[in-house]
């Protein structure tokens, strides 16, 4: 049976997000996205010289799931050197490692999108550029049960069959297939959860969410908009667009789809 998502400790937030090559305008741009873990776990391996057995216990992770944070951030690193493409740190759900003084148990969800969140004592980091509300959201995911803009958007989460991850400015997109999650016998939501995290989503455009995957959402600050399973993709992103949904605050599925 897989194990649920975890969250991983991380010890800073980046305070730069965004690199590009030079020369290259933004709109011929290619860009893949480096999750916080990623980068925390780059942070301790390569800049701090730490033994993977030290850096995994730093971010409350196994030795082997640490390997596997570490071999994916490095493949994203080397893809965005050897392309040229623009490379975005965001995403994934964590918790700050709290610091010596701090209660233990206490340590705070991070919004990596950046945003606060509920947890205490967290704040943005002083060297984030202060971010429009239109460039959070420029980014949405929408449970689809295909990669057309004009499907039919699939009224499960942790089931869909994927995910349109869709520029709300220029409507391209790409497709995240959610078949890993479909297969899964318990925490498909969480897994899911963590697909839209990574493809660097601010915000959830679907049918219905259960409560963990909800928490799971919240957690890494993407805002949740439900029951929208009678439009297509197209037509919730555009009511989106258009200011007509209201961003849900609590699931609205209790139990298993």
């Amino acid at each position: 049976m897989p194990r649920p998502y975890k969250c991983r400790r991380v010890g800073a937030v980046p305070g730069t997000t965004y690199f590009k090559p030079r020369g290259v305008p933004m709109r011929d741009l290619t860009e893949v996205c480096l999750p916080v873990d990623g980068f925390e776990a780059v942070r301790l391996a390569d800049y701090e010289g730490l033994k993977h057995e030290d850096a995994a216990q730093r971010m409350g992770v196994s030795r082997q799931t640490f390997g596997r944070i570490l071999a994916a951030a490095r493949r994203t690193l080397a893809e965005s050197i050897v392309k040229g493409l623009a490379l975005r740190v965001e995403g994934g759900l964590v918790e700050m490692a709290p610091p010596v003084g701090r209660a233990a148990g206490l340590p705070g969800i991070v919004d990596t999108t950046g945003s606060r969140s509920a947890g205490p004592d967290i704040g943005r980091t002083s060297g984030n550029r202060a971010a429009t509300k239109e460039e959070h959201m420029a980014k949405i995911a929408v449970t689809s049960d295909g990669p057309h803009l004009d499907g039919r958007l699939d009224p499960r989460f942790g089931r869909a069959a994927g995910f349109m991850i869709v520029d709300s400015e220029t409507m391209e997109f790409t497709y995240v297939d959610n078949g890993g999650s479909q297969a899964m016998a318990q925490g498909a939501g969480i897994q899911a959860a963590e697909n839209v995290s990574r493809a660097g989503a601010q915000a959830l455009l679907t049918g219905n969410v259960g409560p963990k995957a909800f928490a799971a959402l919240s957690a890494a600050g993407i805002k949740v908009y439900q029951n929208l399973e009678s439009l297509t993709v197209r037509q919730a992103v555009e009511r989106f667009k258009k200011g007509e949904l209201e961003a849900a605050s609590e699931p609205n599925k209790q139990g298993h789809w």
